[in-house]
């Protein structure tokens, strides 16, 4: 956030405008900074003339930084911190304020606007904290919407029916009916094509509010119609936000995504204010010039959205305005890009191909993995018999629903057992022919942790055949150097920001939240966050599944020659699963690296970047060099690594 010029620039000139408003009245200028964070917006308030400022910041590590920069500053006689949350500050002679303020300076706000609470903030400031009539910075937020019909992202919010050589898998009828999860889907929206969606409306004005007024925190909602500028199916509503920073809304911080820019390329970077994506509770057919409305809601956390028709009587016309939920669990157990990834029709295609090839009539097939379809296909291509162990309860019910919504119950054994505490007894005493495995399991966050199926699969050797097939039957770690377009802000050590020196924070994040001092990688959706390739790409492990976990650490070393030119910023990592020999799946990159080192990411599993400790400049000549060393340890299922810099 420090590094977002835009943001910090149209702060720095709302903050001025309102002191120069206030002075101009004859007024001292009394600062109320809510989250203050580093300190930065309350140091803008004193550079701007602002007599005092009171720096709320709930989060002490956080607080502490920001009174060490504020001191570093010179400005700790202007400015107090507050190491509280706002609503318990109180104001009087005793009190954590001397007087109340008549400034609201506040950056409370996410993808959603109101996630973190900013309602209730607002509401008791306005009650205790700051005086009638008072200035506020920003002075004003305004929501806007866009209904749309788009293939892709429907994908996250619905199980599509799958073709399985002939025959159709369905959703069981509950998921269908099911309005899914009830948070938002945040994304970096500039990073999906406006060809990946159709729209069905204009750029719809939801709602805005007033930040200098009282703000209540209760339940509202707000409707706008509009006449359909295209038919289609009514799935998806796409959102975000603007910030006016003065009265007049001449200084204005949109979050629009790239592609709402006549230059997308000038559009200012954001991972901290992203676009929401709210999925309707069921998809509706509307025809071109149809009259409709769209309602947002909100209570004092989130959002949701829902349409209705003039013309037609349809279920979502009858939609309460309540905020929807899950009702049948599949939300609960999928997330979002679960739901994308059993959706995707080629990675079907490919797991299909690969059972195909090693099933028999005779096989006894066994899957391990969290809320997998694998032993739906098992049983659709003709095994024998085929069980699943499941993770959760809640999990074995959503497959439990799919198989009697596809009347094959019968065929498949779902067991909520550990792989440690199977018996053959559990499984009736047979042999397991095939072991699967996508590998899939909901407690994974970096692409390594899938590793688990090979600790399953050791578990389970004395049940297996000697002669039993394990799909995957290996999985390879790969690695590429990069140069990222804009996620190294997130590791960048900031020093100064808007002429005010900030080196404190990098110091708290150096002891405490960086990960590259502890040499440990990060889950990110590179897919999101686009990347060159400055070096080949190229397996660097391999993790043999026919046979059980080795008890000896595994090791491997190397480097990676620059070809391009460019700042390398780090390296991603990912994970390909080889089903068979010739049916591979990866988890990273879903194309070749192009010439100039373009990268096509996965769009269902999140990649591992390891920052290096200093950004390298490439001349591309192949001299330089990333090394890397890895080392799997089999007693913590885990991967250390570390990369330099060689050939300097």
């Amino acid at each position: 956030m420090l590094h977002d010029h835009d943001r910090n620039e149209k702060y720095c000139k709302g903050i001025r405008a309102a002191v120069s408003r206030i002075k101009a009245r004859g007024e001292r200028v009394v600062v109320l900074d809510i989250g203050t964070g580093t300190g930065l917006l309350s140091m803008m308030a004193v550079t701007a003339g602002a007599d005092f400022c009171y720096a709320v910041e709930v989060f002490k590590p956080m607080a502490e930084a920001a009174q060490s920069i504020v001191k570093k500053n010179n400005f700790s006689d202007k400015i107090k911190i507050i190491n509280k949350h706002s609503s318990d500050v109180t104001v009087g002679p005793d009190g954590d304020m001397q007087e109340q303020a008549n400034l609201l300076i506040t950056e409370l706000f996410d993808t959603e606007l109101i996630g973190e609470g900013a309602l209730p903030s607002y509401e008791h400031a306005h009650q205790h904290l700051v005086k009638a009539g008072c200035e506020a910075v920003p002075h004003r937020a305004t929501v806007y919407a866009q209904l749309v019909e788009s293939e892709l992202l429907w994908r996250w919010a619905q199980l599509q029916p799958v073709e399985v050589e002939g025959a159709r898998l369905v959703p069981p009828p509950a998921v269908g009916r099911c309005a899914g999860a009830h948070s938002v889907c945040d994304i970096q929206l500039s990073q999906v094509s406006p060809t990946s969606f159709t729209p069905l409306s204009p750029l719809c004005t939801m709602f805005s509010v007033d930040f200098s007024k009282p703000v209540s925190s209760a339940f509202q909602s707000h409707s706008t119609s509009f006449v359909a500028q295209s038919g289609g199916r009514a799935q998806v509503v796409l959102s975000w936000w603007d910030l006016d920073m003065d009265p007049s809304g001449t200084i204005v911080c949109s979050m629009a995504p790239s592609w709402m820019y006549p230059q997308p390329t000038m559009a200012p970077w954001r991972d901290h204010w992203m676009q929401s994506v709210y999925f309707l509770p069921v998809e509706t057919q509307v025809a071109e010039q149809e009259e409709l409305s769209l309602t947002v809601c909100h209570d004092d956390y989130s959002l949701w959205y829902s349409l209705q028709s003039h013309s037609l009587q349809d279920v979502q016309a009858k939609t309460p305005l309540s905020r929807p939920c899950c009702t049948c669990q599949a939300h609960l157990v999928w997330n979002r890009p679960r739901f994308g990834e059993l959706n995707d029709r080629q990675r079907t295609v490919s797991y299909v191909a690969a059972l195909r090839s090693v099933l028999a009539e005779d096989h006894v097939c066994l899957s391990v993995s969290d809320g997998s379809l694998l032993p739906v296909f098992a049983h659709m291509l003709g095994a024998k018999k085929v069980f699943s162990l499941e993770s959760s309860r809640m999990s074995k019910q959503v497959i439990e629903e799919v198989l009697e919504a596809n009347s094959v119950k019968g065929g498949v054994e779902l067991l909520e057992i550990r792989p440690e505490q199977l018996t053959s007894q559990d499984l009736g005493g047979e042999q397991i022919s095939v072991l699967l495995g996508e590998p899939y399991f909901s407690t994974s966050l970096l692409p390594w942790h899938s590793l688990f199926f090979w600790y399953c699969r050791t578990a389970l050797a004395g049940l297996l055949r000697p002669d039993a097939t394990i799909l995957p039957c290996s999985a390879s770690l790969h690695v590429v150097a990069v140069e990222f377009q804009d996620l190294w802000r997130i590791r960048a050590a900031c020093g100064t920001c808007e002429g005010f020196d900030v080196s404190p924070m990098d110091e708290m994040v150096q002891r405490s939240l960086d990960f590259r001092e502890s040499r440990e990688a990060e889950p990110h959706p590179l897919w999101e966050y686009p990347c060159r390739a400055l070096t080949q790409s190229t397996a660097v492990m391999t993790f043999d599944f026919t046979q059980c976990v080795p008890e000896q650490p595994i090791s491997s070393r190397g480097s990676l020659p620059f070809i391009r030119i460019g700042r390398c910023h780090g390296v991603a990592l990912w994970m390909e699963y080889h089903l068979t020999d010739d049916v591979t799946v990866s988890g990273g990159l879903t194309q070749p690296i192009s010439e100039q080192g373009t990268c096509e990411w996965s769009r269902h599993r999140k990649q591992g970047v390891y920052f290096l400790r200093s950004a390298w400049d490439s001349s591309g000549d192949g001299r330089a060099a990333v090394s890397y060393s890895f080392t799997f340890e089999p007693s913590l299922g885990d991967i250390k690594m570390d990369f330099s810099i060689t050939g300097q």
